[in-house]
């Protein structure tokens, strides 16, 4: 099931949401047929986005040889989670209040070889002439009190439709494979697990994070040495 099936099988529930009234049928209609043309316009950013870093990998694996990109996974949140959201912040809930409110309905996951290929790749996007920065966090020089390290970015994303350019905001996540292993780990153990996890377990996680990232330095060391880096 790709993105857009997931969002269209989660969208059935539309009714339960849409006010009541002579009017009902069209009302339910209208606001599916909204939040259909915004699964459409997320997915296309994230393509936008998904197209871009494959030809930055391509560049580099001409121009240096070797490529900074080892997976990329796309997400685009289901519509459950926008109307959750939506009512949890007190907002109506409508598609045009999703896509003002909400800044993390599509999302990327860019996992990478070294360090350093994600501070190039963070550049790259910031510098495009047409994406717009929102917000810009580094958890890998400020790490989460859990040992969380990633660097994030929110960026606004061109689309251009058949009639008109919108934009639609991704959230970009840019970690190496080692720091990806981890937050995948933690993310079960703390999220999918029924055990409770305690402040030894808590310390045990983060201490794991300490080593995984000293390895990412040793590791980027490595590469620099082999390659005669400074």
């Amino acid at each position: 099931m790709n993105e857009m099936d997931f969002y269209l099988e989660s969208i059935q529930q539309l009714p339960a949401i849409v006010d009541r009234g002579p009017d009902e049928k069209e009302n339910i209609t209208r606001t599916f047929n909204e939040f259909v043309d915004l699964a459409h316009l997320y997915e296309s950013a994230i393509e936008v986005v998904k197209t871009y870093l494959g030809i930055l990998d391509s560049e580099f694996s001409i121009k240096y040889q070797r490529n900074p990109i080892h997976d990329i996974k796309s997400r685009l949140k289901s519509a459950e989670s926008i109307i959750n959201k939506l009512a949890k912040k007190g907002i109506a809930l409508t598609p045009d209040n999703a896509r003002r409110n909400l800044l993390d309905i599509a999302g990327i996951r860019v996992t990478c070889y070294y360090i350093s290929d994600i501070y190039v790749l963070a550049e790259m996007l910031s510098h495009r002439d047409d994406f717009v920065v929102i917000k810009q966090k580094d958890y890998i020089k400020d790490p989460k009190p859990s040992g969380y390290r990633s660097y994030h970015m929110i960026i606004n994303v061109p689309v251009y439709l058949a009639a008109q350019k919108r934009y639609a905001p991704v959230e970009i996540q840019i970690r190496t494979i080692a720091m990806d292993f981890w937050a995948s780990l933690e993310h079960q153990l703390r999220y999918k697990t029924s055990a409770a996890i305690t402040p030894e377990i808590s310390e045990e996680l983060r201490e794991c994070a300490e080593r995984i990232a000293e390895t990412d330095i040793r590791m980027q060391k490595i590469y620099m040495d082999i390659n005669g880096m400074d």
